[in-house]
């Protein structure tokens, strides 16, 4: 959502829906979360649980990120499953599979506890990529990058659908290829990761969990909440066409999970 940078309430982002677009483009931070890190560029592992034709968009989205010159991204192979594609302590972990007609074509979860995100999953649904309308690296690329950034905390610039593109991918469209097309990042993205992250330290590792400790066999809330609305909690944040996309789910003890969608563009309000 466009909020100011700092906010630490998510309640307030239920009323951002109606800000202007030049004041979206402000400041689009989730809130005051970001990963916690004891020096400046931030290291993170970067999960590779994607398929064939997913690898050119992971691998594009990663290096964009990295460009930033605030992440140092370290893309490995996951190690791990794409189905249910669970989170791995400080690490993000990035998967493709058939999800279902779930009604999104990605989706990115943070955990956090207090204002640190502690680990971080996006997943793609291969069930709408299949289709001829989004069987596309264009797509493929808007998505991917898009859910990705969230991993770090970042919100959208502009949240309707069908309005001219501003060329980053933290953009809705419905034409990612519109001039200029919503495949990257742009200098706006970067400004932001530079508020959040440039000049300032938390102390211990990337997302506060200490260095070499490898995965975190018992995750906060568990490592997977699941691909339907029903577990993620409560809605916090809106499309401009008044869709929730945004979902909090508390966990006791100043921990939470957040949910960003990436819902098909005019698709069916249907999922559970």
């Amino acid at each position: 959502m466009k909020i100011s940078l700092g906010t630490a309430s998510l309640a307030a982002l239920a009323f951002a829906g109606a800000v202007s677009l030049s004041a979206a483009q402000a400041s689009h931070t989730w809130g005051n979360y970001h990963w916690a890190r004891s020096s400046n560029p931030l290291a993170l592992d970067v999960n590779n649980n994607v398929s064939a034709v997913w690898q050119t968009a992971f691998d594009d989205a990663v290096a964009d990120w990295d460009s930033s010159g605030v992440l140092s991204l370290n893309p490995k192979p996951g190690g791990g499953r794409s189905k249910p594609c669970k989170a791995v302590a400080g690490e993000i972990n990035v998967c493709s599979d058939a999800y279902g007609y779930t009604g999104w074509l990605g989706i990115a979860q943070i955990w956090l506890s207090g204002d640190h995100i502690t680990q971080a999953v996006t997943k793609l649904n291969d069930s709408y990529f299949a289709s001829t309308t989004y069987n596309h690296s264009y797509w493929r690329a808007l998505v991917t990058c898009q859910e990705i950034g969230h991993a770090f905390g970042l919100g959208h610039q502009d949240e309707n659908f069908d309005n001219a593109n501003l060329g980053t991918c933290m953009d809705y469209t419905s034409n990612p290829l519109g001039l200029p097309n919503n495949e990257h990042p742009n200098a706006h993205d970067f400004d932001q990761l530079d508020a959040m992250y440039l000049g300032h330290t938390d102390g211990g590792g990337g997302g506060g969990t200490p260095p070499g400790k490898g995965r975190n066999k018992g995750v906060l809330g568990g490592n997977d909440i699941g691909n339907y609305r029903s577990g993620w909690g409560r809605e916090i944040g809106f499309t401009a066409d008044g869709r929730a996309d945004l979902y909090e789910l508390h966990l006791g003890d100043g921990r939470r999970v957040i949910t960003h969608v990436f819902w098909v563009p005019n698709a069916e309000r249907g999922n559970r």
